[in-house]
């Protein structure tokens, strides 16, 4: 990417092309997640939400690893907290996700290493993961009595319940292929050529239609849990929505235009 990241402390942001990449930059401590850094996720998504130039996301992790969960001093700080200070951080946590889910436009985990609790929360909380041969993904909570408690609600939606229940409850972890399998890593690039491969599967989004793919994203996560008859109006009620957008009439407009010609 040409133009200079803006640092951030312990994130890096770096917009061009439409693409917003923001890079966990902690690597001396595996991109542990601490308040701050869960903060200024959380700034950087409501940054770019207002951004009109970006159409795609990329969260990805400085050096070898993604994120390897929270930071000691938070695990820390969580043994001495009252249950009440324990619950705000807990949400903080939690509104980092809603936020991801929320963004107008899809958000990817770019994994290599290392994603693990809450880090692989974070990546799974994405609406794509993408990884290299070395991602490593697992929820090692139990082993010291914690419970991957907002991940289950995502873990659930994307997984069937026993194989959801086995990858909570056991705490071991599954490589990049073996998520593949189950549908949740869209695609493996080469360790050589990674970056350059995220920067271009990403890139797919300049070419497609910004308010249809906003507005699919919307109607996917807002038609979970619906019964049938509900997501199909959900559904209706955004295709005329659609209809009425200026992509969708200009994009109608070349079409008819491009049929009407000779051949």
């Amino acid at each position: 990417m040409s133009n200079n990241p803006v640092l951030e402390k312990s994130l890096l942001v770096e917009i061009h092309r439409g693409i917003c990449v923001l890079t966990l930059n902690r690597p001396e401590k595996r991109n542990a997640l601490n308040d701050e850094l869960v903060s200024a996720l959380r700034s950087a998504l409501n940054t770019a939400e207002t951004d009109e130039s970006v159409r795609v996301i990329i969260i990805r992790g400085a050096g070898k690893d993604f994120c390897s969960g929270a930071d000691l001093s938070t695990i820390q700080k969580m043994a001495t907290a009252s249950y009440e200070e324990n619950l705000e951080d807990a949400r903080s946590l939690g509104e980092l996700f809603k936020s991801i889910r929320r963004a107008r436009m899809p958000v990817i985990a770019a994994v290599r290493g290392r994603a693990l609790a809450g880090g692989c929360g974070l990546a799974m909380a994405c609406d794509i993961i993408v990884s290299d041969s070395t991602g490593i993904f697992g929820f090692p909570e139990v082993k010291i009595g914690f419970v991957p408690a907002m991940v289950a609600a995502i873990v659930r939606r994307n997984m069937f319940e026993k194989d959801a229940f086995a990858w909570l409850t056991q705490g071991f972890e599954m490589k990049a292929v073996e998520l593949r399998n189950f549908g949740l890593v869209h695609e493996i690039f080469k360790d050589e050529t990674f970056d350059d491969d995220v920067i271009r599967f990403a890139s797919v989004y300049e070419k497609v239609s910004r308010s249809a793919v906003e507005m699919t994203k919307r109607l996917l996560y807002e038609i979970d849990g619906s019964d049938f008859s509900e997501a199909i109006e959900r559904g209706a009620q955004a295709n005329a929505r659609a209809r009425m957008t200026d992509d969708c009439r200009n994009g109608i407009a070349r079409f008819l235009n491009k049929d009407t010609k000779p051949r």
